[in-house]
């Protein structure tokens, strides 16, 4: 978003940050998107560097995840050889975080409200 108020529900797109996005796969492991930076009237903007992302997906028990990681590279070529490294790095990063989760949902203490016996509890409603 383009205002910079963490509160407003305005979408608008900064015309002066646009990019053309081509989405670009092997069909087999994931794909890589690059954002190549345009002008206003959509030409290249060679003021600004392209980026590349790359994305995959882990299956789980609900499901599968998607993983998306940013690229740093100079070219098509260099972000395809970067792809495997960081795609586990960015794969081992998000299982730490989800056992982290789980650790924390299974630990936390569910502290019951009103006397524990002998009656006199009142039904709380939120």
């Amino acid at each position: 978003m383009a205002n910079s108020d963490p509160k407003s529900t305005e979408l608008k797109l900064d015309p002066d940050k646009l990019y053309l996005e081509e989405v670009l796969t092997d069909r087999r492991i994931g794909t890589l998107r690059r954002l190549t930076p345009v002008t206003r009237d959509g030409s290249p903007d060679k003021a600004r560097a392209v980026a590349y992302v790359g994305e995959t997906q882990i299956l789980t028990p609900a499901g599968s995840i998607p993983i998306a990681f940013e690229i740093e590279a100079g070219s098509l070529g260099e972000a395809a050889e970067k792809f495997a490294a960081l795609a586990k790095d960015a794969i081992d990063r998000t299982v730490r975080e989800l056992q982290e989760l789980r650790r924390q949902a299974s630990s936390s203490i569910v502290v019951p409200q009103g006397p524990l016996a002998g009656g006199g509890g009142k039904i709380q409603l939120p």
